[in-house]
């Protein structure tokens, strides 16, 4: 098992590199420049307007451009001349334009491999801040918004699903997956509408606030009132990420348990005369959350990363929300650093969740493989 361990612990770093490689060169290959967005926000001008000249020392201010080195030029030349036939280096044909877009971007993924080794992110285009600070502000929002929704989900759906398979196409049962899938069928944004509509606007009733984390204020009130505060403006966007996940959850450990309850070491066991009880939470529910576990491998870098549609409707500033306008202001260093944030977790969940298959089935084991 430890041979098992150390060896798909030894294969997260090139997985690791290939997914950030290939991030990286995706977002360098979008439309759209984070120079322009940034001239056209502080300046209110399009960067037609200034000279290349300029143009080229905001970008070398910005590690957007980068010198080549002396043989990587040589290369380019000799390639250059031999395939097309010219000598001179500074024209610019598709090729020599493509090998210097390679080498530009080749060389700030370097640097870039080598800052964030020191957990260095980098500053971001936005407003020059650190975007390991702006992470550390976003990350705690996001991830106890995500921690309470997995709580409430999993608690509520996995007695449902287990419930359901033992009273199989009893009235509760297609019940149940009826009004389960009417509310996996109703769009996020639209139930979140709805409810704001319903709740915060004052039309009908005003239960609850309309955006935001916490009221003006709330820093001076008493601890549990803060808390008491936040938990306030969560409820509605936290009702709007759990309803969706009952149908998906419940079906599926319903379908889990009906597996397992068809197996003969459940007959075995009522047949020795358990009660019920323990014949479901003790011999089935174990062995149905095997498939389960597999879900669990998502479950970490999807607790970080945020819901977009949520936060953004509710003016809530998590990491949902801090990675759409990154990807709208073209802020390359944070669009990374999330990238490979989650890539890693991604990464360690899987790792995770082989772990946890053998701490649910006993008869699972790496060593053999």
């Amino acid at each position: 098992m430890s041979h098992y361990f150390f060896k798909r612990l030894a294969l997260i770093i090139p997985t690791f590199l290939g997914i950030t490689l290939l991030t990286f060169f995706m977002i360098k290959l979008a439309p759209g420049s984070p120079i322009e967005e940034k001239l056209q926000s502080a300046e209110g001008m399009k960067a037609q307007n200034f000279s290349q000249e300029v143009i080229d020392q905001i970008q070398v201010l910005y590690g957007l451009k980068v010198v080549l080195p002396g043989w990587y030029e040589h290369f380019i030349h000799s390639t250059n001349a031999r395939f097309f036939g010219v000598s001179d280096v500074e024209t610019q044909n598709w090729f020599r334009r493509s090998m210097v877009w390679v080498g530009e971007n080749c060389i700030q993924y370097g640097r870039w491999m080598k800052s964030i080794v020191h957990l260095d992110f980098g500053i971001s285009f936005k407003d020059n801040r650190k975007v390991i600070d702006k992470i550390k502000e976003a990350l705690p929002i996001t991830l106890a918004l995500n921690l309470i929704e997995v709580l409430i989900v999993y608690f509520i759906s996995l007695p449902l699903g287990v419930y359901s398979a033992f009273k199989k196409d009893s009235f509760f049962d297609k019940s149940l997956m009826l009004t389960l899938f009417t509310l996996y069928s109703l769009p996020t944004f639209w139930v979140a509408m709805i409810l704001i509509m319903l709740f915060s606007s004052g039309e009908y009733f005003n239960w609850f606030p309309m955006f935001g984390l916490w009221s003006d204020g709330a820093e001076h009130l008493s601890r549990l009132g803060y808390l008491e505060n936040i938990l306030w403006h969560l409820v509605l966007p936290i009702v709007c990420m759990v309803y969706g996940s009952f149908a998906f959850l419940s079906r599926f450990s319903r379908a889990n348990m009906l597996e397992v309850i068809q197996q003969d070491y459940i007959r075995t066991a009522r047949a020795k005369g358990l009660t019920e009880k323990q014949v479901v939470w003790k011999h089935a529910f174990r062995n149905s959350l095997i498939p389960l576990v597999t879900l669990m491998g998502t479950l970490l870098p999807a607790l970080l990363g945020g819901s977009v549609i949520i936060e953004q409707i509710f003016s809530i500033p998590g990491m949902g929300r801090l990675g759409f306008e990154a990807v709208f202001q073209r802020d390359y260093p944070l669009i990374m650093a999330i990238a490979a944030i989650e890539a890693l977790l991604t990464l360690i969940s899987l790792l995770l969740s082989d772990l946890l298959y053998v701490a649910v089935d006993p008869r699972i084991d790496f060593s053999k493989s």
